[in-house]
C-alpha cells in the first residue's frame, strides 16, 4: 500500500509540475498581469470581522443646534467613516531584535573491576598473553551542545489608501487596502488591514499603521525575480517529506 501511495504522490505532483511548466511557458516574454479591481468582500475567503461590542447607546439630538452629533467641526467632516469612504494609511514599521542563546552539557563516568588476583588463587592458572585485571570495565559518557542566534532588521516606510469594507456597531471602521506596482517584468504588492477607530484619522484623513489593531501587513512581488529566488516545486516537496 505504501508503494502504491507513493507512486499516486509521485504522479500527482508530476502532472501538477507539467501544469505549472505549460503556464510559465505561456507567459514567457509577457509581463505579470496585474490583479483585477474587485470588492474586497466579494473575494474568496473573506469573512466579515466580529469583535466584543458593548451596548448600543441612543443618540441624542440637540434642539436648534448648529452641530450634527459626531462630528469634530461645524463644518462636514471630511474624514472617511462610512463604507466605501477611502482613507491614507501610513505605513512606518523600524524593528530590530538581536537573540543569542548557547547551551552545553555533559556527563562522563568510569566503572573499572580488577578480578585478576581471585582468579590465580582460585584456580592458579597462568596466562600472561590474557590480563584478568581489567576484565570488568564499564565507561559512558553523554555531550550535548546548541547554539542559536536571531539577527533581524527590518525597515519598511511607504503609504497606501485603503476602503472601509465595514463599520462595527461601536463605530470602529474595518479598512482593507492593496496596491500594486509593476516595474518591468516585477510586481510589487502591498496589502494593508485591519480595525481602527475614527478618532485616530487625523484632519487630513490619514492614520498611522501603529493605530492599526489586529493589523495585517504584507509587502512582497511576483515576477521574474521573485521566481529565481524561490526553489523549485520538487525541491520544495523533497524539503517537506524528508525527515532528514
Amino acid at each position: 500500500m505504501k508503494i502504491i501511495k507513493n507512486l499516486i504522490l509521485l504522479a500527482t505532483l508530476s502532472i501538477l509540475g507539467a501544469c505549472s511548466a505549460a503556464e510559465r511557458l505561456t507567459q514567457i516574454g509577457a509581463t505579470p498581469a496585474l490583479s483585477a479591481i474587485e470588492n474586497p468582500t466579494a473575494q474568496a475567503g473573506y469573512r466579515p470581522v466580529v469583535m466584543p461590542m458593548p451596548a448600543p447607546v441612543v443618540d441624542s439630538y440637540q434642539s436648534n443646534s448648529l452641530f450634527r452629533n459626531g462630528a469634530r467641526g461645524f463644518f462636514k467632516d471630511q474624514r472617511a467613516h462610512r463604507v466605501g469612504d477611502i482613507l491614507t494609511v501610513k505605513i512606518v514599521i523600524s524593528d530590530k531584535a538581536t537573540i543569542s542563546n548557547q547551551t552545553s552539557r555533559g556527563r562522563t563516568s568510569t566503572n573499572s573491576a580488577g578480578v585478576g588476583g581471585v582468579l590465580g588463587s582460585l584456580f592458579s592458572i597462568v596466562a600472561p598473553e590474557v590480563s584478568a585485571a581489567t576484565a570488568i570495565d564499564v565507561n559512558s559518557g553523554i555531550n550535548d551542545s546548541g547554539t542559536g542566534s536571531v539577527n533581524r532588521s527590518e525597515s519598511l516606510e511607504t503609504e497606501v489608501a485603503a476602503v472601509i469594507t465595514q463599520v462595527l456597531p461601536n463605530g470602529n471602521l474595518v479598512i482593507e487596502g492593496r496596491q500594486e506596482v509593476r516595474v518591468n517584468f516585477e510586481v510589487r504588492d502591498l496589502i494593508v488591514a485591519g480595525i481602527v477607530r475614527p478618532e485616530d484619522i487625523g484632519a487630513d484623513n490619514t492614520i498611522a499603521s501603529s493605530k492599526i489593531a489586529e493589523a495585517r501587513i504584507a509587502y512582497g512581488g511576483r515576477g521574474q525575480i521573485t521566481d529565481v529566488q524561490q526553489p523549485r516545486y520538487g525541491q520544495q516537496v523533497l524539503d517537506a517529506i524528508l525527515p532528514f
